[in-house]
This record gives C-alpha cells, structure tokens and sequence, in this order.
C-alpha cells in the first residue's frame, strides 16, 4: 500500500474532527455545574461529506449493537450515551421514523456507539447495553434506558438490573457477569477512542456515510444526508442486495419490533 492513502485518510479524519469537535461541543456540551445534559442544545448540522470515514462503518452482520442489513447502502454511526437528555429525544423521536422508512426498507443501516461522557453511571450503562447485546437484547434495552424519564431514575446496578428484566434479557446473571468484564470495558472504550478521534466531545454525534452531523438535528437533517448518501451509493453501483426489509444476519430488523416503536 503506498503512503499516500493513509496521508489522505489521516488528514480527512482531522478536517471532519475539527468541524465535528466545534459543532459538537457547542451543540450538546455537558453543563459541569450540573453534572448532566442540562446545557445541551441544538446547533447547525455539518455538511461536509468525508469520504474517507465511511471505514468508520463496521458492517459486521454478527454485531448487536447495530440494526439492518450489513450491505445497506447507508450507513448511520451514532455515538450516544443513555444519560443524554438529547440522545433520548433522537430515540423516541427521529430515529424511530428513519428506522421505519428507510432500515426496513434495506437502504439503511443504524450502527451504536457507545460513548459515555457523564460519569460512572454513564459508563456502567454502556456496559450493560453491551451485555445485553450479548443476549440479543441490546434494542429492547435501549427502549428501556431511553424511556421517558428513565434517566432521571439513574443507572445504578439494581436499575440496570431492572432495565435488563424489562428489555427479555433471558439470562440475568450472564448479563450481570458480562457487565462487570473487561470485555465489555473494553468494548466501550473502543467505541469512545473511535468517537473521539472524530472530535466528537459531547453527544449524540453522528456520522452518515462519511457526513458529520452534531447534535439531535431535526428528522430533515437526517433524511437529506440519507437520500444524498444514497444517490451516491446507487450512482457508485452500491445497493443492497435481497429483497426490501430482509434484515441480513445478526440485524433483528423485524424481530425487534421495539426498535420501531421507540
């Protein structure tokens, strides 16, 4: 490989970390005062597309902590923390039409990222979605832990506990053990390091095939980077395959049904 291309990735990923970083901070900063999202607020959507960071995108047909087919054209990164008032605006709200209009359709791809930025019980509930990720339930518990006024109950180990119970997870033991391992941390910190070197400072932040967008942006913002991104995909010859809404495997599309009714 020549060096060249990691140059212009390199220097891609430091453009979009410099614009998400200024977006992203000002729209959804945390109030230290409070210790909570309380100061976030909504700020203009970045517009630049940054071809080189659609290899943010894993598309790994296996991961339970993404929803829809692996080959959509489309796909969202969303780097969120479940203590984020704004986070829970943008699930109960926007993410659920995208899901009905465009991940059941096949031409788009929700891939989470967890990015905690509100302390210890931010980061103890990153790590309970992942595990229950590992038992399948990792969109029932996101319904629970962005429930209207969940958050204000906290994220303690009962409560976690009480979340995981609500969202099917067979095996609370399993998802207690998972919890606490260095798996799960390291699952979480991997995520962060990833949202970090984009500049995103607060939450939620997104990426849409290589286009930053800061803050819970209203449903138009999110439609017209996904219509873009899909005129692009098409005229580069990238589709998806199979016929519309066949999630592929491991995207729990129509077996997940809460993920639509957030």
């Amino acid at each position: 490989m020549s060096r060249s291309k990691p140059i212009a990735i390199v220097a891609g990923v430091a453009v979009a970390a410099a614009v998400l970083g200024l977006v992203s901070y000002t729209a959804t900063k945390p109030d230290p005062r409070a210790g909570s999202a309380a100061a976030e607020a909504s700020a203009e959507p970045t517009t630049g597309v940054y071809p080189e960071l659609e290899s943010y995108a894993r598309r790994d047909a296996s991961d339970g902590l993404a929803l829809g087919r692996a080959d959509a054209p489309v796909v969202l990164i969303e780097y969120a923390d479940f203590k984020c008032g704004y986070c829970g605006q943008f699930a109960r709200g926007t993410e659920q039409s995208l899901v009905a209009k465009y991940v059941r359709t096949g031409v788009l791809r929700i891939e989470w990222r967890n990015f905690p930025i509100f302390g210890e019980e931010s980061e103890a509930a990153a790590r309970a979605s992942w595990a229950a990720a590992r038992q399948g339930r990792f969109w029932e518990f996101h319904k629970a832990a962005y429930a209207k006024g969940a958050k204000e109950k906290g994220f303690g180990e009962a409560r976690l506990t009480a979340l995981a119970r609500e969202a099917g997870v067979p095996d609370l033991a399993k998802f207690a053990a998972d919890s606490a391992s260095p798996a799960a941390r390291e699952a979480v910190s991997a995520d962060q390091e990833q949202g970090y070197s984009l500049g995103a400072t607060s939450t939620p932040s997104f990426l849409v095939n290589g286009r930053p967008i800061a803050g819970a942006q209203p449903l138009d913002v999110f439609v017209d980077a996904i219509e873009s991104a899909a005129r692009t995909a098409k005229a580069k010859g990238t589709k998806a395959a199979g016929p519309s809404g066949t999630p592929s495997p491991g995207a729990p599309v129509s077996a997940s049904p809460s993920a639509a009714a957030r």
